[in-house]
């Protein structure tokens, strides 16, 4: 079963990385579905989030991407407030419905949205 979560957790990097996330949803989810503690569940996301959106940022710069005046804003109050964030104690089952509501928000958002015309940003 280990051998199976990390095989899960690198597809969910890739994947998420792929289009400049961290994807700390998935690894939420994918702790979830296994029975990890949410105690567990918080920082570990967390550092993964970090390192998969360090390798993302990474990436973007390398290929010219990387618009600092809009990263440095996201930057400052989103480093610190997730820190925070993981400070918070909440009672397990509490947390999991939680997750789960704001995991279907993200799936009805990203299934149900509408399609952006790319001329719309000159590409």
């Amino acid at each position: 079963m280990e051998i199976l979560f990390l095989g899960l957790v690198f597809l969910m990097a890739v994947l998420y990385s792929s289009v400049g996330h961290g994807g700390a949803s998935g690894y939420l989810a994918l702790m979830a579905i296994f029975s990890f503690s949410p105690e567990f569940m918080r920082p570990s996301a967390l550092v993964l989030n970090i390192f998969v959106s360090s390798v993302a940022l990474f990436s973007f710069y390398r290929n010219g991407h990387l618009r600092v005046n809009l990263l440095l804003p996201f930057i400052i109050t989103s480093v610190p407030l997730a820190f925070l964030g993981g400070l918070i104690t909440v009672d397990p089952k509490i947390y999991k419905i939680i997750l789960g509501i704001f995991l279907i928000i993200a799936i009805i958002r990203m299934l149900y949205s509408p399609k952006i015309s790319k001329t719309k940003f000159g590409m």
